[in-house]
């Protein structure tokens, strides 16, 4: 059974959650210890994590800095800091979903339920992708270039594939949408944006700073030129 770990101090709003995602067949369980978030982590070995920024002693941006350190399972915050940076914030400290309180039980199950299909149902196989002089790993979840590798999030290889797939070839934003939330109408326009700035960043510091292109009102595609020097 899928587990999923829940760190949310409002006990009402755990409850909910937990009985909610138990009717999906999902094992939800709550921290009950805000001192020892990441013991728990460590003992229950969840698929998923959601994850509230106000907690008692250390807030959710720091524990979610905390797993990103030994783990790369999908993490979605839920909180009622939903103010355009909160949202950036999260993304930016390695969560892959944000979802505002107060919220919609069915939509956050939706939220939920994409982000776990989308992070193990995708294939796992040694068939590597090549662009250029860069080379994508999916099994790994890397990207390597230049005798340098790149650790990506689930939604990061995700965007990858998609252009790797096109070989330079315009994405659209809709259609890279949907592929990667199933549903956009789920998903803060924010999102794909800041999660495309992050791994931009991480592009960056091997050497690949224009390897993404945009056009505006069409979409991403991986820059030809790029990775020929």
């Amino acid at each position: 059974m899928v587990k999923v770990l829940i760190v949310e101090d409002d006990l009402t709003i755990a409850e909910v959650l937990q009985s909610e995602l138990k009717k999906w067949n999902l094992e939800a369980a709550v921290v009950e210890d805000f001192n020892r978030v990441m013991e728990t982590f460590t003992e229950l070995e969840p698929q998923l994590v959601l994850l509230d920024i106000s907690l008692p002693a250390f807030n959710g941006y720091y524990w979610c800095q905390e797993i990103r350190k030994v783990s790369q399972v999908p993490i979605i915050f839920i909180s009622s800091r939903s103010e355009n940076m909160d949202i950036v914030m999260g993304i930016q400290m390695g969560a892959d979903d944000f979802i505002p309180k107060p919220f919609d039980l069915t939509v956050a199950v939706a939220k939920i339920q994409a982000l776990l299909r989308r992070t193990y149902d995708f294939n796992e196989s040694d068939n590597y992708q090549n662009f250029n002089r860069t080379v994508l790993k999916p099994g790994e979840s890397k990207l390597y270039y230049a005798e340098q590798e790149v650790d990506l999030t689930r939604t990061e290889l995700k965007i990858l594939e998609q252009l790797f797939i096109q070989k330079g070839e315009y994405v659209m934003r809709e259609d890279m949408m949907i592929k990667l939330w199933e549903d956009e109408s789920f998903i803060d326009d924010n999102t794909l944006a800041v999660n495309m700035a992050r791994l931009r960043k991480k592009l960056t510091g091997v050497g690949l700073p224009d390897f993404i292109l945009t056009k505006k009102g069409i979409g991403y595609a991986l820059n030809k030129e790029s990775a020929n020097g």
